[in-house]
């Protein structure tokens, strides 16, 4: 039985899937320790599917294009190791960093593979990642380093465990990193350098980014709701007030219906975040018995 299992999820990548599964395979019979390569063809029509397979490794094929997240947890499915291994099929991620991060393994639950400032990315990209990083380190209370990398490595019981949670797109990175704080699991970063990917970027920045920003939103409510809410019925209740005084001591007039239902629609809000973190603090709690 394979100790580790790398996942690879592909798509339209048969000019570079080949040297990707030759490259793990060569960096991983250096460790000395069993393991299987997957490659799940997520729908392509082209010979991505027969160039990984020919290449060496384990092929599972999507019959049509569902999307990057849906590949990954087909692969977390059928995985046979203790740990799993996720890097992207399209030639950015350096096998030769693997060992790196599987040496954070046991002592961490899950190992990301952080993008140095050296890494070969946009500056538009770098500077939304840095946006998302500092808003989903609020959400969590824990400093994320990359919050979007597709490369990490996480014990395969645990990431079975969040498959229900997980998208079917890009995102499914974010959706993996915040569940996996929120839920109590230890997280560390390995700095990486990644490379220009080959081929067409296929993350389209404004539709994927406004997901990833949703998707950190949909994660904090589940986890920790009065991270949301809180803020929220602050600043109703600060604008309120503020707005009610600019009318008195400036317009010289009465402190208006607005002011008072935003005041009351602030406490309406702090009131609806304090039920639901009770209610997450429940569900968290009945998911660690059945465990």
């Amino acid at each position: 039985m394979p100790l580790i299992s790398i996942i690879i999820p592909a798509y339209r990548e048969e000019k570079v899937i080949a040297g990707v599964v030759k490259d793990v395979n060569r960096v991983m019979e250096t460790t000395g320790q069993p393991h299987e390569i997957i490659v799940v063809d997520d729908g392509s029509d082209d010979k991505t599917a027969s160039v990984a397979r020919e290449a060496g490794a384990l092929v599972i094929s999507h019959p049509y294009n569902i999307g990057n997240g849906a590949a990954v947890k087909t692969g977390i499915r059928n995985a046979k190791g203790e740990i799993i291994v996720m890097l992207d099929g399209d030639g950015q991620h350096s096998p030769e960093d693997i060992p790196r991060l599987l040496e954070k393994i046991p002592a961490y639950d899950m190992a990301v593979g952080a993008r140095t400032s050296e890494s070969n990315a946009s500056f538009h990209r770098t500077l939304a990642n840095r946006i998302y990083n500092s808003f989903a380190s609020y959400m969590c209370r824990h400093r994320i380093e990359d919050l979007t990398s597709g490369f990490r490595t996480i014990k395969a019981n645990i990431a079975r465990q969040f498959i229900p949670l997980l998208p079917n797109t890009f995102s499914y990175p974010t959706t993996i990193t915040m569940a996996v704080i929120r839920s109590g699991y230890s997280i560390t970063y390995t700095p990486i350098k990644a490379k220009n990917r080959v081929g067409k970027s296929k993350i389209k920045l404004l539709q994927d980014g406004t997901r990833f920003f949703f998707i950190i939103v949909k994660i904090a409510t589940l986890f920790s709701p009065f991270r949301v809410f809180l803020p929220v019925s602050l600043a109703m209740f600060l604008t309120g007030i503020g707005y009610g005084l600019f009318r008195i001591f400036v317009l010289g007039g009465s402190y208006g219906p607005t002011s008072a239902m935003l005041i009351t629609m602030s406490v309406v809000v702090f009131m609806v975040g304090l039920v639901s973190e009770q209610i997450a603090q429940l569900h968290y709690n009945r998911s660690r018995d059945g465990a």
